[in-house]
């Protein structure tokens, strides 16, 4: 049951980092694409997706995490930082409101604090564990 339970929470954390690694590197990649004779006119399609496959990921991640916890707390700053991750890429996608793109550090970087305490200090209580 341990290994199942941090599985989740490592599960999270390595999306969360790579997500954050996309998030940086993203526009070094399109500085680079404007200096390129080479290059396509716009961003290729699976670069687009990739917020996406994230978004799901770190959703089952965070589902199963908080299924899995001893910690009541955790719970609800898990789900409160992937809803607001999913907002701020929706909000990205659509353009709704005008945020910095910075701001996608925030959700991102408390998605990695949270899986680590939870896969560190929350240990899997046997009667609560749902496998």
């Amino acid at each position: 049951m341990l290994f199942t339970y941090q599985k989740s929470d490592t599960l999270g954390v390595t999306t969360s980092v790579v997500c954050l690694v996309h998030c940086v590197i993203t526009p070094f990649i399109f500085i680079a694409q404007t200096n390129s004779v080479f290059c396509c006119e716009s961003t290729p399609f699976w670069w687009k997706i990739l917020d996406y496959i994230f978004l799901v990921i770190s959703f089952l991640a965070v589902y199963r995490s908080i299924k899995t916890t001893s910690s009541n707390w955790i719970k609800p700053a898990m789900w409160g930082s992937w809803l607001l991750l999913f907002i701020v890429i929706i909000n990205e996608k659509l353009q709704l409101l005008p945020l910095s793109e910075t701001i996608i550090y925030i959700p991102t970087v408390a998605l990695i604090i949270l899986h680590q305490y939870n896969k560190k200090y929350c240990k899997c209580d046997i009667n609560k564990c749902c496998i």
